[in-house]
Parts: structure tokens; sequence; C-alpha cells
């Protein structure tokens, strides 16, 4: 899984900024303090707490609201989801939803930013810590980009993780602080990454759809429903992404609860009449012979760069030996004409 040649290959620009990156690698240090600080049942449970609801304010908030619009929130509400989605340390949700849509454009092609087809970890983490996308794409969300507040909080979001971090040590103290806040922020990176990595590479697929996009009750347990990703390339403008009964989709269900008190509306569900439709069982799946096809064309890729180097090094070996000699050769033939009869 982990080891299937890289499709694509990726540009200087995409190269990960390692200086940069060391706020992200030291976040990963600092649950190890857990050994010096203890852990109570208390502290298990802010972190699963925190864990919980940033995960919704990502899958509900960013990605199925910003991103793709699956249902609707007046302005408050809307700042609510945004404000709760920066909390979880993953940028604004402008620049979030922009490269989202962008990411089905152009799904596991060149164009495409976390593809597992550029290499695995790439497509997990690696993207992130490359300067080539950290800009905003405004022009790809125009319709949010619009609210000031939005734009506002895009640019600072780094409010809404340091003022959760605050108050959970305010209020739960130092292990409050690293077990609450840290712990489950690390923990709320690698599952929603997941979706971007191992749910191309990992699982089933229903439905035929132009990506390696797979279902995968795993990371939907872990992402409360963001794991049936095939279900979601197919049909992205439903809120509800576990189609039937038997999928969780713990996200989703929040959702239908806030229609209640008319928080959230117009939530889209998928068409019954499309459910049964375009099914992988029912014939070929272009999806998948594309994405075969492009890893045997980086294979081959490889193989013929190989090949071309192993030459011009022989070849260069070659010419450097054949210089040597004829050097040589000239020199004996000085040597036997200035030689005293």
């Amino acid at each position: 899984m982990v080891g299937i040649p890289s499709a694509y290959k990726r540009d200087a620009s995409e190269r990960i900024n390692r200086v940069s990156s060391i706020p992200f690698a030291l976040a990963h240090l600092v649950p190890l303090a857990v050994i010096w600080t203890g852990l109570t049942w208390r502290d298990v449970v802010v972190c699963a707490v925190l864990y919980q609801a940033r995960v919704f304010f990502i899958t509900a908030g960013y990605h199925r609201y910003f991103a793709h619009r699956s249902y609707k929130l007046n302005r408050f509400w809307q700042f609510v989801m945004a404000f709760g989605g920066t909390t979880a340390a993953q940028k604004g949700p402008l620049w979030w939803a922009a490269l989202h849509r962008d990411h089905h454009r152009y799904a596991d092609t060149p164009d495409d930013i976390h593809s597992p087809l550029k290499g695995f970890w790439w497509s997990h983490v690696g993207w992130i810590l490359c300067d080539k996308y950290k800009a905003t794409r405004s022009d790809r969300i125009t319709d949010f980009a619009r609210f000031p507040e939005l734009r506002w909080l895009d640019r600072n979001n780094w409010i809404g993780p340091w003022t959760l971090a605050v108050a959970t040590f305010l209020v739960f103290g130092l292990r409050g602080l690293i077990v609450g806040f840290f712990v489950s922020t690390v923990l709320v990176w690698h599952a929603t990454f997941l979706v971007n990595s191992l749910a191309h590479v990992f699982g089933r697929r229903r439905y035929v759809t132009h990506d390696s996009s797979r279902n995968s009750l795993l990371i939907a347990l872990l992402t409360n429903g963001e794991g049936w990703h095939n279900n979601h390339h197919y049909l992205p403008s439903s809120a509800r992404q576990g189609f039937f009964w038997w999928e969780i989709d713990m996200s989703y269900y929040l959702l239908s609860a806030l229609r209640l008190p008319r928080i959230v509306k117009d939530l889209h569900r998928p068409p019954e009449r499309l459910l049964d439709t375009n099914r992988v069982r029912d014939g070929f799946d272009i999806g998948m012979f594309e994405i075969y096809a492009a890893r045997a064309g980086g294979v081959v890729g490889a193989a013929r760069q190989h090949v071309s180097t192993t030459y011009d090094h022989a070849r260069g070996s070659v010419v450097e030996a054949m210089a040597s000699a004829v050097a040589a050769a000239e020199d004996l033939a000085h040597q036997a004409k200035t030689r005293p009869a």
C-alpha cells in the first residue's frame, strides 16, 4: 500500500519547508509530556470531547458546508461553524474549502494537490508542509469569500486554536492542555488526513468515479462519516455520505438533529434514483483503469529514467577510459621520440 510507486513526479515547488514545519513536528512531541505529568480519566474525557467536536467542525463545516454547500446556515451560524473549524488548527475555512474544491476538480490527476499517486505520505501530510499551497485561492471560493468576517477569520486562523488551548489550560490545568488539547489536535489531524491518503488506497468501491476513492468503515468511524469516500466522490453535494442505514455517518446525524431548531436548512441527501446506478459491479471501472495506467506509466517512466541514467554513466565511464588510454599512448609515443638513440 504505502510502497506503491508514485505515478506523478512532484516539481521543485512542492518541496517540504523544513523550517516552517517545525511547529507541526513539535506539536507531536508535546503529548510525550504525560510521562511526567501523569494521566487521569478526566483528561481522557476532555480529549475525547475536543476530538469529536473538532472532527465535526471539520467534516460538517469545512468540508460539507464550505467546500460543497450541502446545506444552508444563516450568517451567524456560518461564522460559528467556521470558527469551530479553526480550532482544529487546519488553517482557515476559505483556504481549506478552496483547496478541497480543487481536489475534486482534478482528483488523482497531476493537478490534484494531494493524490496518493504523488506518494502516500505526500497525500497524507507532505502537501500541507510545503509553501506552494499556503495562499488562500480566493477565486475558487468567491461564494464565501464575499463575507468580510470569513476573510478576517481566514487571515487570523490562529485565534481559534490559541483560544481553545488557553481555555483548556485555565479550566483543566496543564494535563488538560497536554492531553485535552494537544493529543486531540494530533489525533484530529491524522484522522482527517487519512481521508486524503488511506481512503484513496484502502477500502471498497461501489460507484464508478474518475479517481481512486474507496469506502472504509474504519475511516468512517474515525472521522464521523468521512470514510464513505467513494460515495462522496460519486455525489459530492450530498450532506449524507453514508448512503445506506448501515453506513454510520455521525456528522450527518448531528446535522439532521440541528434541523429541529432550524439551525441547519435544506440538508441535501442522495437522490434515490442514483443510489443503484453507475455501480462498479455493472460494468467497467474506468476510474481504477486510469489509476492503474498512471501507476504503470510511473513505473515505466522511472525504469526508463534509470536505464537512461545508467547508460549515460556507463558511456561517460567508457569515454573517460578511452581518453585516458589515448593520453597514455600519446605520452608513451612522446617519450619514445625524445629518448636518446
